[in-house]
Formats: structure tokens, C-alpha cells, sequence
């Protein structure tokens, strides 16, 4: 006869079934991964408040790095570059897949950067085993492990057209060569899974969750009228609810709108708006903006309350430019040009470029590339060409005016010149008229150039 605990020692020692997603009545959803006191750490299932501005801080680098064009630059050995139009990056991040577009790619795969902490894109190949086409997957459902030998595999879903191309069985164990895997920070000891800039702010967001559902309840359930009727006569409760009625019959429905006349002594008393409700909106500033400070973005790009708009838009761009969607931009570079195999800066790399962020900045464009052509940094041409305007004969060589000379000149003697005074030599035959198709002498010109401006300074 067994023993009555066995079946329960059974029962406790029995392996536990994986946790399938839990999916609440009111629109919220509990991933198996979350621990089970999740309402404690910040985390909230519903989500009611702090949507819009999370958002928007994630649209902000999705949005904002879906304007950039993406190029693929390989070194030319002298300090320039040269785009590479004919590479298998170049041709993928034109045209990623059959179903999107460079730039919806791009979109997609920022925001479930900023989402999830991670962001993954299965990839075929062609017949020459390069890449041709990236397919995003669905970030909570794809992960990284590794196998007995220390191979990195990834378990991707959450795309229809991968679904079809893979099996069940293959989608589980996809070598790390044909997934793009970006991630953010890695932290608890995974570096193979990436965390969210959300997770910082949980507890803000579960703060202004709260207070929004608060409003939210009180005017559902506890709705305050905007203003109330009172008497000092004792009033009958059938005559308080024809008074009510004849109230409403004039102030709403068709009536909406009219004016009632008061009798017996009552009056219409007004009901202000408490100090707690300025409050509330007050606290639900404070954490919109600790929100906002996790994902690391100025507060005047998401239009919050109490920003500085008084500063201009491309001062606002710069700023955030050098610091958290320059590092973004760059992440995301290093992980493409990473994958495809490419040596990285200087030698070969992709950049997104950030000058069509201030494409409707014309006038300090235009003011740039001039001070560039006018101090040699760059060509007319290639000045013309970053306006997409076509070139123009004799312009493809930077240009400084003519007293702008080395420093050394100062040092080197003058060249040796006869006396102001002294004759011309005669021309004869032995002393043939000079050639005046032949070129100036400009090193010459220019050393005799800074002989008279030392002469100068010398009677001065």
C-alpha cells in the first residue's frame, strides 16, 4: 500500500509546466517572465496612464531615425571615403524584404528596440550566401541560448512570412550567423538579453497609472456636478426630485443650454475645483518628466508642460543629436555593419545620415557649406551636390583665396631680386622675349608676397 504523502511529495517534485501569458478582462497582459510579485516591483498589467508618453518617447527614436537614409562608406586610403552602392547592406537596407521599405524597417526595428530592450531580424541568403532580405521579428517572443558547445542559437517568432519559410523545429534553434540581434543594456548577468529604458521608470509609471485611473474613477463613478441647488426650506423628497427633474428638463437634452428661473428660495452654487486636482495634474507633470528623463530626451521635443520652448528646434536636435540618439544611431550602426561582416570606422562602415534631420533649416545649411568652400574644406561640387544640384566646370578642386600661405613661409629667405633702379637686360638674340602662354609663378608670387609685408612691418 503506498504511503499517503508519496502522491503529495509527487506533486510538489513534479517538474512545473511552462507559464502561459496571462490576458486580463480590462486589456492588460501578464508575461510568463514577470515575477510574482510584480505589482510590487512597478510592474502594471493595465495600461491606462503613461501610454501616450512612453509613446512618444519611443516614436521620438524610431520616428526620428526613419528619416535618416542609411549608406554603406568604405575608406579610400588618402582620408576621403567613397559610397558603396553595389554591396549586399547597400541593396538590404534599400529594399529589406518584399513587404517593406528601408524606412519602415527602419521604424520598426528602433521601436522594438526601445520597447523590448531588443530587437531581431531573421535572414536569408542567396546563392552566394549573402544576405537578401531581413524580416523583423516579434521581440517578447524571440530569445537567445546556448547550446553545450558555446554556439549561440536563437528561438525567433512572431513573423507570418518567416512562419512559413521556417519549420516549428528550425525557428527554435536558428544559428546566431542569420539573426540580426541588437540589444541595450545587458544586465543580471545575460548579455545575450537586453533591458528597456521603461524598466527604469516603472515606478513612475505605475505612479501616474494610478492617478489616472483615480480620474478616471472619479468622474465614471463619482462625477462632481459643475454646481449645486440649495434652500433653507425643508424640502420633502418628492419635491426634491421634481426639482431635479425641472432642472434638467430646462438644462439638457433639447432644452440644453437654456436658462431656469429659481423659485422658493433656491439658489445655484457654483463647485470649484479643489487644490487636490491641481495637485494631481501636477504630479502627473512630475512623472511624465522622469519618464521622459529615462529614455533620455529633452522635454521640449515631447511638448510637456513647463519645457523651454524659447530655445530653437535645431539647438534642441543638436543637443540630443551629441548625446542619446547619437549613441542610438551609432548602436544601431555597429550591430548592422557588425553583421554584415563590415571592418567598421574608418575602414568600412554604414552611418545613417543626420544631415536630413535639418532639411528644413535652409538657411544655416546653405551658410555651412559656404564657410566650407570658402575655407577649402570642401569643393564647390561636392558643396552643390549636398543641395542636389548638378556640377559646374572647374569645380571639383577645394579653392582658399591667395594670401592665405603656410606658416613656414616666414621662415624661408626672400628670393634674391635685382635693385628697383637697375636697367632691364636688352633683348637679343642670345635672350629670347619671354613666353606669356607659360603659367605665373605662383610659389614665386607668393614668396615675394611675404618679402614686401616683411619690409613693411620692418618700417613700421
Amino acid at each position: 500500500m503506498a504511503q499517503p504523502w508519496a502522491g503529495m511529495l509527487q506533486r510538489i517534485l513534479r517538474p512545473r509546466a511552462k507559464a502561459a501569458p496571462v490576458t486580463l478582462a480590462t486589456g492588460g497582459y501578464i508575461p510568463p517572465s514577470w515575477p510574482a510579485n510584480f505589482w510590487q516591483m512597478g510592474y502594471d498589467p493595465v495600461r491606462v496612464g503613461g501610454g501616450a508618453i512612453v509613446h512618444s518617447c519611443i516614436a521620438a527614436y524610431s520616428q526620428t531615425a526613419a528619416m535618416c537614409p542609411p549608406a554603406h562608406w568604405r575608406s579610400t586610403g588618402d582620408g576621403g571615403r567613397e559610397r558603396v552602392t553595389n554591396s549586399a547592406l547597400s541593396r538590404v537596407m534599400a529594399k529589406p524584404n518584399a513587404y517593406q521599405s528601408g524606412s519602415d524597417f527602419v521604424l520598426n526595428l528602433v521601436g522594438a528596440l526601445y520597447s523590448d530592450g531588443n530587437a531581431y531580424a531573421y535572414a536569408t541568403r542567396n546563392n552566394r550566401y549573402e544576405v537578401d532580405a531581413l524580416h523583423l521579428m516579434s521581440s517578447p517572443s524571440c530569445g537567445a541560448w546556448v547550446a553545450g558547445n558555446g554556439e549561440i542559437f536563437y528561438s525567433i517568432a512572431g513573423n507570418p512570412v518567416v512562419e512559413r519559410l521556417l519549420t516549428k523545429e528550425a525557428a527554435k534553434a536558428v544559428p546566431a550567423r542569420d539573426v540580426l540581434h541588437i540589444k541595450l543594456d545587458a544586465r543580471d548577468g545575460d548579455p545575450l538579453k537586453g533591458v528597456p529604458p521603461l524598466t527604469n521608470a516603472m515606478l513612475d509609471i505605475a505612479a501616474s497609472n494610478s492617478m489616472v485611473r483615480q480620474a478616471l474613477d472619479f468622474a465614471q463613478n463619482a462625477a462632481k456636478p459643475s454646481g449645486v441647488l440649495t434652500t433653507d426650506q425643508q424640502l420633502e423628497s418628492w419635491q426634491t426630485a421634481e426639482i431635479r427633474q425641472a432642472w434638467l428638463d430646462r438644462t439638457t437634452g433639447a432644452n440644453a443650454g437654456g436658462t431656469p428661473i429659481l423659485s422658493s428660495g433656491l439658489k445655484w452654487q457654483q463647485v470649484s475645483s479643489t487644490s487636490r486636482d491641481a495637485q494631481l495634474a501636477e504630479l502627473l507633470q512630475i512623472a511624465d518628466g522622469r519618464i521622459a528623463t529615462a529614455y533620455r530626451i529633452p522635454l521640449p521635443l515631447l511638448s510637456l508642460w513647463g519645457a523651454n520652448f524659447q530655445v530653437s528646434g535645431e539647438d534642441q536636435m543638436r543637443f540630443w543629436l551629441s548625446g542619446a540618439f547619437g549613441f542610438a544611431l551609432n548602436h544601431v550602426e555597429d550591430g548592422i555593419g557588425r553583421f554584415f561582416g563590415l571592418a567598421g570606422y574608418p575602414t568600412e562602415y554604414i552611418e545613417f545620415d543626420t544631415q536630413a534631420l535639418l532639411r528644413s533649416n535652409q538657411k544655416d545649411r546653405v551658410a555651412a557649406l559656404a564657410q566650407g568652400v570658402q575655407g577649402g574644406i570642401y569643393s564647390p561640387n561636392e558643396a552643390r551636390a549636398r543641395e542636389d544640384l548638378p556640377a559646374v566646370k572647374d569645380g571639383d578642386q577645394p579653392r582658399v583665396q591667395q594670401q592665405v600661405i603656410p606658416l613656414d613661409a616666414w621662415s624661408q629667405p626672400p628670393p634674391s631680386s635685382p635693385r628697383p633702379d637697375a636697367p632691364s637686360a636688352p633683348l637679343g638674340p642670345e635672350a629670347p622675349a619671354a613666353n606669356t602662354n607659360e603659367p605665373p609663378d605662383v610659389d614665386a608670387a607668393k614668396s615675394a608676397g611675404v618679402a614686401a609685408m616683411r619690409k613693411s612691418y620692418a618700417g613700421a
